[in-house]
């Protein structure tokens, strides 16, 4: 059954949001509870809204009518700018507070997936660079971030490396080892839910004799794996072990979906501090994001990588920056 909200509110990030003429599936009935009543709809068909069952608060059954099944169908509840912001700046702080847990050894693993260029690298090693300090006097727990393509072999003896409880391996866009079955059989292993988790390697091999690794161990370590891939949008057999990896870890999605959010992630980090060491007028930082906004659809990249890019210039060539940026960072 569909229903219209004809009166009635859902708190979006700390906010009562008018939900009036808005349709939703109804889930449940209105009831009384703790602090009112309210009627359960599904917020999945609704763009803007979490993808799950939400209480929609409202004052009695009339406060919404049934309509139908037909009428549900292109409902969009278009985000403001200030709410896409908030939802961003949540998710990384929620970052954050997941690769804290992952280094203490409450989370065993994560995947972190999310376009390039948005800080999920900095939004990690910024958590983990904490511990250096630690790790340098020879009493804390360490971790080790491995960047680009790597084979079931090596998979194999950084794991063996950093086994240690208490250590972390950062994959860092090393999305070829998704694609490797031997590899993705290896990390099943390591991730394993059961209290002892052991990896194997079955066959002879020189690299492990020659480096002194043995053809098996018990890994105690945690992982996190940050990749550009969507693992719900990946098909075929690669599907099924992607699907086997991530029941092993917690998946987080950074919701960073299209060219808006991008933009605003971007106007977010400038605003708290990004370009500071740039030493550069806020009117110029001003300028940047509007050079950036104004030009993103012909950018070669549009991302945090590319704003850096432009304030260099910015910084090298104060009159002519925007010439030099025509040049370099966008499309002819």
């Amino acid at each position: 059954m569909n229903i219209k909200i004809k009166e009635g509110v859902y708190k979006i990030r700390g906010k009562d949001t008018d939900m009036s003429g808005i349709i939703f599936p109804m889930v449940e009935e209105y009831k009384m509870g703790v602090g009112g009543g309210y009627v359960t709809v599904d917020g999945r068909p609704v763009a803007g809204l979490p993808d799950r069952n939400l209480k929609i608060r409202c004052a009695s059954a009339d406060s919404y009518e049934t309509v139908g099944d037909g009428e549900a169908a292109a409902q969009v509840r278009e985000e403001t700018d200030a709410e896409i912001i908030e939802r961003l700046r949540e998710r990384f702080d929620m970052l954050g507070d997941m690769t804290k847990a992952v280094k203490k050894g409450d989370v065993r693993a994560m995947i972190v997936s999310g376009p390039p260029g948005v800080g999920k690298s900095h939004g990690v090693e910024q958590v983990l660079d904490r511990y250096k300090t630690m790790e340098a006097l020879g009493g804390g727990r360490k971790y080790e971030v491995i960047k680009g393509a790597m084979s079931p072999i090596g998979l194999y003896c950084k794991l063996f490396n950093n086994a240690d409880k208490g250590n972390v391996v950062v994959f860092d866009d090393c999305d070829s080892i998704f694609q490797d079955e031997l590899s993705l059989n290896i990390l099943k292993a390591a991730l394993d839910s059961k209290k002892e988790r052991r990896i194997h390697w079955n066959t002879d091999s020189f690299k492990l004799r020659n480096e002194g690794v043995p053809d098996s161990f018990k890994f105690e370590a945690s992982a996190i794996f940050i990749t550009n891939l969507k693992f719900d949008k990946v098909k075929g057999k690669l599907r099924e072990h992607l699907e086997a990896l991530e029941s092993r870890c917690h998946y987080m999605d950074l919701t960073i979906d299209t060219e808006r959010d991008k933009m605003l992630r971007i106007t977010q980090v400038v605003r708290d501090g990004m370009l500071d060491t740039y030493k550069l007028a806020d009117e110029v930082k001003d300028e940047i994001i509007d050079f950036v906004d104004l030009n993103k659809k012909r950018l070669r990249e549009l991302s945090l990588r590319t704003v850096l890019k432009v304030a260099d210039l910015a910084v090298a060539f104060p009159e002519k920056w925007e010439s030099y940026a025509e040049n370099t960072v966008m499309r002819r």
